[in-house]
């Protein structure tokens, strides 16, 4: 007898058995286990690329680029900031307090330094991403599109940086399980768990839309919002606001957040600064970067056509937009990136279509394919 075929692209039809080779697992073990397997490929890789060059592939991980800015606040509090050669000044006000605290809460009652407990949060994070993940994408398009979901977001080109003390995982674990929270009419979780991530990165304002716009629809359906819905909607942009709200006061500036980001070249330009370096690159590279662009459209295309739900289908899209708007690093937009793993969703639905024996030599290459690529930009340049 041939396994039940998977819903067709597009389709709200829940599909509740695992994938048949491995039914005695639950799915949702088989989600996180399949991306902690490509998270362990990648830090294998990692470990082997630093051996052969004499690197040290862990201080990589947990002890450079932002890894210690987060570091110097949980050890410290609040007020260093960097003078670059140029005269530009970099305040570390433009970090979100939530990782650094979690680090001095866990290196006060655990025997490990910040930096290292900055490793712990991030890695037990991308496991509650993956199952939250898992949790959208099975609710949206079946058992099998959610466990795909949570693997191919550990094989993102920039996946390596879920292994590092960075809060992407973090930030995305909290806008997973907020967003499924909504997705299963839980408005009061998902408010909260927007506070949470709204501590966490500035990107909690595509989350907050995503509640947002999603109560405001339902209001226009139904000429009605129940009160649970309404006091989700108001907490949820809390945390985001009671941190931009410290920065004014502590620079006594209302702007300050803003200008903060600003010192930083963060400042929102609405994409000047990327049409400025597509077009300062030798024509071979404009052009590749223009395909890709292209590509990352195509693919938001594709999430509208597959009808996903609309929390879920804002929170992408605003991600994307926010990336793509700012002056920063061209470098960091594909991190900045990956928190929208709604973008992943079609090929996961695709990829289910086929064979397991099929799909595996395909997530297992891309998993190879990601752990060297994090190899080689960890051990070289440093991470975008």
């Amino acid at each position: 007898m041939s396994p039940p075929s998977p819903p067709a692209l597009g389709s709200r039809t829940r599909t509740t058995h695992p994938l048949r080779p491995l039914r005695t697992l639950d799915p949702a073990v088989l989600a996180v286990g399949g991306y902690a397997v490509t998270r362990l490929i990648g830090l294998a890789v990692l470990a082997i690329a630093s051996a052969v060059t004499g690197e040290d592939g862990l201080h990589r991980l947990k002890g450079r680029w932002d890894s210690v800015w987060y570091v110097r606040i949980a050890e410290n509090g609040y007020g260093y900031q960097a003078t670059l050669p140029n005269g530009d000044v970099h305040p570390d006000l433009a970090f979100f307090p939530l990782l650094p605290a979690l680090e001095r809460g866990l290196s006060t009652v655990l025997p490990l330094d910040a930096a290292t407990a900055g490793l712990l949060v991030s890695w037990t994070a991308g496991l509650a991403a993956a199952w939250g993940m898992y949790r959208c994408g099975e609710h949206a398009f079946g058992t099998r599109a959610g466990v795909l979901l949570a693997v191919l977001w550990g094989v993102y080109p920039t996946a390596f940086v879920q292994s590092m003390a960075y809060t992407e995982t973090l930030f995305t674990a909290f806008a997973a399980w907020s967003l499924y929270a909504v997705l299963r009419g839980r408005w009061i979780l998902a408010g909260a768990l927007c506070v949470a991530a709204g501590l966490t990165r500035p990107t909690a304002v595509a989350l907050i839309a995503a509640l947002g716009i999603t109560a405001l629809v339902a209001l226009v359906r139904d000429r009605r919002l129940p009160p649970r819905t309404v006091a989700g909607v108001l907490i949820a942009p809390l945390g985001w606001l009671a941190y931009i709200a410290y920065v004014g006061v502590r620079q006594d500036s209302a702007t300050a957040y803003f200008d903060v980001q600003a010192a930083w070249g963060n400042s929102i330009d609405g994409g000047v600064a990327l049409a400025r370096f597509i077009a300062g690159l030798p024509r071979p590279a404009a052009l590749g970067l223009c395909v890709a662009l292209g590509l990352l459209g195509w693919l938001v295309a594709l999430c509208v056509r597959q009808r996903q739900p609309l929390p879920l289908l804002v929170h992408t899209i605003g991600v994307v937009f926010v990336s793509l708007v700012g002056a920063a690093y061209f470098g960091s937009r594909p991190r900045l990136m990956m928190p929208a793993f709604g973008l992943l969703l079609p090929p996961a639905v695709a990829l289910a279509r086929l064979r397991v024996r099929t799909a595996v030599p395909v997530l297992a290459g891309l998993a190879l394919a990601s752990a060297g690529y994090g190899a080689l930009t960890l051990l070289g340049s440093g991470p975008p």
